[in-house]
């Protein structure tokens, strides 16, 4: 290791290993907390639980039965702040610094192209950002594994879930260093730039959380069930909050014209007002991968388009 390589090494070297100790830390609170969590499932105490999204309840008390998830919740929201935390402190430094300071001159007189400048210090942070958020995702992944998807544990639609594990975590990684090193190079001050990597990290975690909720970006699926029989149990299905009734026609009205849960009563009703079917609208859990591949690619994409500009940029601004 020698040139600016050596030098982009010699001036991340505290946030690479900054990194390695949190995942460190995360990896041993994980096979800690997971070990728990598995001697408390081989107890028998959860045998009575059913899946689906209604809380177990204790034998005897009434208690919600549920298991410690709440170190697991502390991962989740790490990934889902390392764009942010990348961005401010990895990403707005990153040729800031040097352009705030003046240094980055003093390289490039020494016979060190733009490229290679830019390439040895966005491709080392690059390859550490991928490297530390895939991890983080997979000990996140391994330690959600006994409790996913339980009336115990963690549904895939949670927001510590869907938005702190799988390949979305790396991608989104990615878009806060880019979206940094861009920051950092269009604004000379380097407090500036990070006050506007947090500001625009921040939102774009904030609209796919609201893209999720509204299914912006997956649509749910229509489900159906006739009015003789109780609707099957949603399970791990996220709903999306649209109930009501359907005509022959294909109208669809409110479930409270007919507020009745099943049997004679909900019949009457429905025959009374030309309904032939209750319908409910829910994302199933296979989903949960189609909200991953979908926020990877939008995150992706704009990590991509950032560092480009941020190449584009360079040939006039340093």
């Amino acid at each position: 290791m020698k040139g600016s390589l050596w030098l982009a090494w010699r001036q991340q070297r505290v946030l690479v290993g900054t990194g390695l100790a949190v995942l460190a830390i995360a990896a041993v609170a994980a096979a800690y907390s997971r070990s728990g969590m598995l001697d408390a499932l081989r107890s028998g105490l959860f045998d009575h639980c059913a899946p689906g999204p209604i809380h177990c309840e204790q034998t005897g008390t009434g208690l919600p039965l549920l298991l410690d998830t709440a170190p697991l919740k502390v991962l989740g929201a790490l990934n889902i702040a390392l764009p942010v935390l990348i961005g401010v402190f990895w990403g707005a430094p990153l040729l800031g610094r040097d352009r705030e300071l003046g240094t980055h001159r003093m390289v490039l007189a020494q016979g060190v192209g733009r490229g290679q400048w830019f390439a040895s210090r966005f491709g080392l942070a690059a390859a550490s950002t991928i490297v530390l958020s895939g991890l983080l995702a997979g000990v996140f992944a391994w330690w959600w594994r006994p409790a996913a998807d339980r009336s115990y544990g963690l549904f895939w639609y949670e927001s510590t879930v869907l938005n702190g594990s799988g390949p979305r975590v790396v991608a989104a990684a990615l878009f806060g260093l880019a979206a940094g090193t861009l920051l950092g190079l269009l604004v000379r001050r380097v407090l500036s730039a990070m006050g506007l990597a947090l500001l625009v990290t921040g939102a774009t975690a904030l609209l796919l959380e609201w893209a999720h909720h509204v299914r912006l970006l997956v649509p749910p699926l229509t489900y159906t069930s006739p009015g003789s029989t109780p609707k099957m149990p949603m399970g791990d299905k996220w709903s999306a909050g649209h109930y009501g009734l359907t005509t022959a026609s294909g109208r669809r009205d409110d479930v409270m014209n007919c507020p009745f849960p099943s049997g004679s009563e909900l019949v009457d009703c429905m025959d009374r007002h030309g309904y032939v079917a209750r319908f409910y609208e829910a994302n199933p859990a296979g989903d949960y991968w189609a909200f991953q591949w979908t926020d990877t690619a939008v995150l992706g994409g704009l990590a991509l388009l950032l560092t480009a500009v941020t190449m584009l940029l360079l040939r006039r601004r340093v």
